[in-house]
């Protein structure tokens, strides 16, 4: 009897070891498919806003793409050097055009993802922090567009001796400007990564204060190695709004640690 009690008992404890697991799987495996269609939903946002991107890609390319290395004292001459290297000017310059564009619907969907990892009295800020995200993204992308990428190609067109003539391949120009603008667009994102580092208690005011001298340091150093320059007012240019973002930032941080607190009071 006391070993069929025994056996009994195992099995008990195995089927409630493999129902704790089962419990603990289901979650993960919900979040998965959460993000699974979180990323098709944010690709055929992308796909739809690339297709009306296409449509205007002559007024992208003439207006948008190729205006800043036209638009300098020493306009650039950029040149095609491959049979089918247009072809892939254009759809660079559209497939950047929809990430640009539709960075606020994949900033939403990013969002959505995290939204059953919120509060429900956060839940409701959905709106206003992809409209904050995408804000700063659009600023950094108006910021490389407007000042950074004239004042670094009217320093390249202007370098070295004027026996060497500058010949452009067309791709390497798009990809570069292109590059740079989403770059800048990322950068500008700092206040924001700032609060969800926050929100997990990662990151908070206290250090940010702490390290605030060696940021600048890097700040400054990052500042001279992107612009093409040497003197203090072009490097100020680059390097101030990215010291503003620091200090927002630590403001920001600073709301997400009370609100974190306040969140765990209240629970």
């Amino acid at each position: 009897m006391t070993f069929m009690a025994d056996i009994t008992e195992e099995k008990e404890t195995s089927t409630k070891t493999k129902s704790v697991a089962a419990e603990q799987e289901m979650p993960f495996l919900e979040h998965l498919e959460e993000l699974r269609r979180r990323l098709i939903k944010a690709l055929l946002g992308l796909v739809l806003v690339a297709v009306v991107c296409a449509f205007f890609a002559d007024f992208i390319v003439t207006e948008i793409v190729l205006r800043p290395a036209l638009g300098i004292d020493r306009p650039m001459e950029l040149i095609n050097i491959v049979p089918y290297g247009q072809l892939v000017f254009y759809m660079e310059a559209v497939l950047f055009s929809a990430l640009i564009l539709g960075m606020p619907w994949i900033l939403y969907q990013l969002w959505k993802f995290i939204e059953p990892g919120l509060y429900p009295k956060e839940r409701k800020y959905i709106s206003g922090i992809v409209g904050f995200t995408s804000l700063c993204f659009f600023l950094g992308v108006s910021f490389a567009y407007f000042i950074l990428l004239p004042f670094m190609l009217q320093f390249f067109a202007g370098f070295g001796s004027r026996d060497v003539e500058n010949l452009i391949a067309i791709n390497e120009y798009a990809t570069f400007i292109l590059t740079m603008i989403l770059v800048s667009g990322l950068i500008f994102e700092l206040p924001m990564v700032s609060y969800v580092l926050a929100r997990f208690g990662i990151l908070t005011p206290a250090f940010m204060r702490h390290y605030r001298r060696h940021a600048y340091v890097v700040i400054l150093v990052l500042s001279a190695l992107i612009t093409p320059t040497t003197d203090i007012f072009t490097m100020s240019v680059f390097s101030l709004p990215i010291v503003l973002l620091y200090e927002v930032s630590i403001g920001i941080t600073a709301v997400a640690k009370r609100k974190r607190a306040e969140s765990f009071e209240s629970t």
